[in-house]
């Protein structure tokens, strides 16, 4: 089971040309991101940290076409993303782009199945090939028994994981997280933690913002953000970087994903 798209070769996954967002608060601007420019490689894991009001949740916002920019330009898979219209913006992100936020925002009247066939239901897939994408989803994050259960029958744990496999759905290129595990114990924010690493031992391109000291560490790559500028940026291991992906899932990984096969947490 493929996680992720693979992008052409030679072009970055993702980069950023002197970016810049301002907000006017209290009738005075507020520049959140100045003048960023960073360049994301498939493969890549990198974690972004900083104090709070350093301009990270911004620069998210701005990569995933969430936000557009002041001035500057986000380029994804060679295509600028910032400038684009709502409409192809949103049909971009739906195809291109997996969200995880700290709040989970899955819908409650839906079952954990549904949640994850919702993207996909959204990009037109038909209702068979959807429903047996989620169920492999959901196997691959441990909660192939929970797929009937609404999320309030959920823990915070089972939630997030269902996001995760919710992000994963469409095969985005890039997954987006945000702090996404500040909500969770110290516990449950290690197997997630875990997850995020497995996905992108299996090809899934991550940026994470975080204030979560071991999931920057997990990350293979951390930029330091002050005052919307970056300050430093760092590697924490060799990772796996320019070379093929790796996107497929065999169903011994499933197996033997162990943080991620028990059901509570």
């Amino acid at each position: 089971m493929t996680v992720s798209h693979a992008t052409g070769g030679g072009v970055p996954l993702l980069r950023t040309e002197n970016l810049a967002r301002e907000y006017a608060l209290a009738g005075a601007p507020v520049r959140a991101v100045r003048g960023v420019s960073l360049t994301i490689e498939q493969g890549e894991y990198a974690a972004i940290v900083g104090p709070s009001g350093c301009g990270k949740s911004s620069l998210l916002n701005l990569l995933g076409a969430i936000d557009r920019p002041t001035s500057g330009t986000v380029l994804l898979r060679g295509r600028d993303v910032s400038h684009m219209r709502d409409r192809e913006a949103t049909e971009f992100r739906l195809r291109h782009i997996g969200f995880v936020f700290q709040r989970f925002y899955l819908m409650p009247m839906l079952t954990a199945l549904e949640n994850v066939e919702l993207p996909m239901a959204e990009a037109g897939a038909a209702k068979r090939a959807r429903r047996a994408r989620a169920r492999e989803l959901l196997s691959y994050v441990g909660l192939e028994a929970r797929g009937g259960h609404r999320p309030a029958q959920l823990s915070g744990g089972e939630q997030q994981r269902v996001a995760i496999a919710r992000a994963l759905a469409n095969e985005p290129a890039l997954l987006l997280a945000d702090e996404p595990t500040g909500e969770l114990d110290a516990r449950t924010g290690r197997d997630v933690i875990a997850l995020f690493d497995q996905l992108n031992r299996d090809g899934v391109t991550i940026v994470v913002v975080t204030h979560d000291e071991v999931l920057a560490r997990a990350a293979r790559r951390v930029v330091h953000m002050v005052d919307g500028v970056i300050v430093s940026d760092e590697r924490n291991g060799p990772g796996d970087v320019g070379g093929p992906p790796r996107t497929t899932i065999s169903p011994a990984l499933v197996d033997a994903a162990s943080p991620f096969r028990r059901t509570p947490g």
